[in-house]
């Protein structure tokens, strides 16, 4: 099932080296956990899927069990980061469009299990459009939040580890199997906890269109460990048992440049 540490979801035969960093680049999160390190990484592509891969020399375990919040939002915490994007108008809000796609494509109303849900900017507009929500992240503090200040039902636990977490309507992976070494893993968990019908929303960071630009992109920032082609993501799901039933490209509000896809399972 796996692709393989760092491995790309085709034949993993034709990955060659792209550009290295020697410093962090521009805009990179400076987190604690990797403080006294020498700072060299190599970004990877298939010349085949266009999947990229960058190895950062550590376990990126240690960046998500506690503190990855704090790291991330340390301008003001948690609380701010939350406040300052809800308040987004919906036109400049990349989260405004997730849930309008979700809505749009799902229905007004289900069960969602959100994992790595982080500050829960997406659930809190989920909720307000009628669906029953769980907030899943590895960060306690983030579980904290999701539960307190968004009021929904939160697990903090690493996904491929929790135990019983039920069956949803939709599994949303926004932004989150970029950040671990096997993300065919991660979308089979996600799909063994769809009730009939169901359907995985992923998003990840679009390679193509950021690498177009320049190795100074955040889609290949030290904590993505994966970034996707349409090709890719669609390989990966694949071999995890689902089919796209829907995918997108998207230059979202933030700048990312983003694969949007609902995953089916396949038949």
């Amino acid at each position: 099932m796996s692709a393989g540490p760092l491995g790309c979801p085709c034949t993993g035969a034709h990955m060659e080296d792209a550009w290295t960093y020697e410093a962090a680049p521009e805009g990179e999160t400076r987190f604690r956990a990797l403080e006294g390190r020498p700072y060299r990484r190599t970004v990877r592509r298939c010349a085949a899927c266009d999947h990229h891969t960058s190895d950062p020399g550590f376990d990126p375990a240690a960046l998500y069990a506690g503190g990855y919040m704090d790291d991330t939002y340390r301008d003001g915490g948690i609380a701010s980061a939350f406040a300052r994007i809800t308040s987004l108008p919906p036109e400049r809000s990349d989260n405004a469009g997730r849930v309008r796609r979700v809505v749009g494509f799902a229905g007004g109303s289900g069960t969602a299990l959100d994992v790595g849900s982080g500050l829960c900017v997406f659930l809190h507009g989920l909720a307000a459009e009628g669906w029953t929500c769980t907030a899943l992240d590895p960060d306690p503090a983030a579980a904290a939040h999701a539960r307190e200040t968004v009021g929904v039902a939160a697990v903090a636990a690493d996904f491929l580890e929790a135990g019983d977490l039920g069956h949803f309507d939709l599994v949303s992976l926004n932004k989150v199997i970029e950040h671990v070494a096997d993300p065919v893993a991660m979308l089979a968990r996600a799909a063994g906890h769809l009730a009939p019908g169901g359907l995985v929303y992923c998003e990840v960071p679009d390679a193509p269109a950021a690498a177009a630009e320049g190795p100074g992109r955040e889609e290949f920032f030290i904590e993505h460990l994966h970034v996707f082609s349409p090709a890719s993501l669609a390989m990966a799901a694949a071999r995890a048992g689902l089919s796209p039933v829907r995918m997108e490209r998207l230059h979202e509000p933030s700048g990312k440049w983003t694969i949007a896809a609902f995953l089916a399972v396949a038949p």
